[in-house]
Parts: structure tokens; sequence; C-alpha cells
């Protein structure tokens, strides 16, 4: 049986209070929040977004949420976790700080933001999963023990996933820094010394300092590296190598199966959201704007593996390419697959266009 996927339609660069007031009315007339019950504790899951980049899900949208969420007479709170690299995301006090510069207020936003980690994150649960990889991953900790989750994602592209929507939200987004560490870990890149130009960009964005020019060339310290790509996405001279075959696979696998944990913590209490606009080649963490795709829409579901296929089939239709075209040649579907073998979703869905 196939999974109902609902899909706002939107027209390219349109305002975004007039795409919020159908999103509020479909909302209310399908019941989508009608598994949130009186007194819960409602968790909504989303990106800030990063020092100067535009590609996050604008506060009016949290607003109307939290405005239905409130009618339920429950109590939302929007939330993030820490980054695994250095930055302005990887502690909550800079973290929060960021954000309410990018409008997450209470006033704008119409919720608090409580982190979901902690202040370093390390405020974690470790949960079963019935996974070929993990018998248990790490979580950050308000992820499991609120009563309902909302996972409010930016469709982009991704140097080692492809894309980056629900599923990398989910099982991504929702670690304690431990819990990425695990995902990251899968591969590191390396130098090619005769592409080498020894400009130093790769040097200047690496998060962790683990990248040191030599006579050769720059040399990437695999101890301090922690395999976030950044360094691959900034060289324009094609000198950073990466062993694809073993990072797309287990990476989206690892990420996959992290997913799979925080679903399983919210049965029957959770449901997703795909924005479909703003599309860059990267994600938003890399803090970089540049649209590839016109502005699609908004898609709801309570399957993460059809909310994601659909996003995917409508970027591409809209496009007329491939994702690979556009963003990175990394074989994208394997997270889709690869939940769908695990019992996490399903491919098959019928798309319900909501115009009202």
């Amino acid at each position: 049986m196939s999974e109902t996927i609902y899909f706002i339609p939107m027209a390219d660069n349109e305002d975004d209070r007039l795409l919020c007031q159908r999103f509020e009315r479909l909302l209310t007339a399908k019941k989508i929040l009608s598994f949130i019950s009186p007194k819960d504790m409602v968790a909504i899951k989303t990106h800030f977004g990063e020092a100067g980049s535009a590609g996050y899900i604008r506060p009016l949208f949290f607003q109307a949420l939290g405005r239905l969420i409130r009618k339920r007479r429950a109590m939302p709170f929007l939330t993030e976790t820490q980054t695994l690299y250095a930055g302005r995301r990887a502690n909550a006090i800079d973290h929060l700080e960021m954000a309410y510069e990018h409008g997450f207020t209470f006033d704008q936003a119409g919720a608090p933001v409580i982190m979901a980690d902690g202040l370093f994150g390390d405020e974690e649960i470790e949960v079963a999963v019935p996974g070929r990889l993990y018998q248990k991953v790490a979580l950050a900790s308000l992820i499991v023990r609120s009563q309902a989750l909302i996972v409010a994602s930016h469709f982009t592209g991704h140097i080692a996933t492809g894309f980056g929507a629900t599923l990398k939200n989910l099982g991504m987004g929702c670690s304690s820094r431990r819990g990425k560490r695990a995902q990251h870990s899968t591969a590191k890149p390396t130098v090619k010394q005769k592409k080498c130009s020894r400009c130093g960009e790769c040097l200047k964005w690496c998060p962790q300092q683990a990248i040191a020019m030599t006579g050769d060339g720059a040399r990437i310290d695999s101890g301090r590296c922690i395999g976030c790509g950044e360094c691959l996405a900034v060289c324009r001279f094609e000198a950073i190598g990466y062993n694809w075959l073993e990072t797309y696979e287990q990476l989206q696998k690892k990420v996959v199966e992290h997913a799979l944990g925080v679903v399983q913590s919210k049965k029957g209490k959770i449901v997703f959201f795909n924005f479909l606009n703003r599309i860059t080649r990267d994600c938003d963490c890399m803090g970089k704007y540049e649209k590839i795709v016109p502005d699609i829409g908004v898609l709801a579901g309570f399957d993460p593996i059809a909310v994601d296929a659909a996003a995917l089939d409508l970027v591409e239709e809209r496009s007329g390419k491939k994702l690979s075209q556009l963003t990175y040649k990394v074989p994208y579907r394997v997270q889709l697959d690869y939940g769908r073998e695990l019992g996490l979703g399903t491919t098959d869905y019928r798309l319900e266009e909501f115009s009202g």
C-alpha cells in the first residue's frame, strides 16, 4: 500500500508568507498534528542555518506550528544539536546566538529554543536498534525524552550523501556528538600532491586545523580529521581524494541506522516536513548559498523514506537532471534503499497536491 505524501506547490521565489498560509491550512485540513496529545512536550527539530547562509526554513513556519500545537494544549519547543566540527554551532551558547540572529526568537518563531544535546553536545541516550552496523545508537537526550517530534528539514545537496533531507536530519541531526563521530568516522580524505596548488584554501576552511602546508603541498593529519569533507568542497584543483566507495555507502547506512533509532523512540508520535526551496549544491552547514533548482514547495508525511523519495523525485523532475548532475557524483539512493530494507519506510508513495 502506497504512503500518502502531501504536497504544497510554490512558485519560484514566492513570498514565504503566502506559502506559510497554505502550510497552516494543510496542517489544519488534513489534521496532520492530531497525534499530539495535551501536555505533550513537542520537539520541533530543524536547522537554524549557518553564518552567511540563507538556506534554512524561515521562523514564521515554526510560529504557525507552535500556534497549532498550543491549540492542542501541548508544549512546543524548537531544538537542534551541536556540530562535530568547530565553529558557531559547536556549543549551545554560540549556536543559540546565531539562531537568534536568524530570527529564531520566541516572538518570531513562536516557541522557545532548547538544545537537545546540552551545552557541549554530550547529553545523550542510547537507543537499541535492529541494525546491521549498530545494536545501539547515541541520540540527543531531549529527542528521545520528548513525547512527540516534528522533523522539519530543508532539502539540499550533500558532498557525501548526495542529498540531505529528512533522513539526514534524523540520523545526523538528532545524534549526540558521539553519534556524529560514529557516522563521520567512515573515511578520511587524502591530498593528491601533484594536483595541490598550495593555495591554502583547505587550511582556511578545515574546522579541526587538521591540514598543514609542506613543501610538497597540503598534508592531512588523519588523527585530527573528522571526515567532514569541507576540504573537498573548497578545493578548486581536484587535489582532495576520497574513497567514495567506502564513504557514500557506509556513511548513508550509518545515518539511516541512527534515523531508525529516532523513529523507533517516537512510534506514532512523529511527522516529517521537507522544504524544497532555496535548494543548494552543498548542505546548509557549509555556509554557502547558490540556488541550483527553482523553488518547488513543501512536502508532509508520516513516513521518512517516502517523504525523502518524493522530494528527490520532484527535484529531478523539475530540474530535468539527475541529482548527481546538480550536486556530486555520489550514488545517493543508497539511503532510501537501505532504509526500506531495514523497515524504516517505503519508497512507494502517492503524491496528494494541496492548494487550499
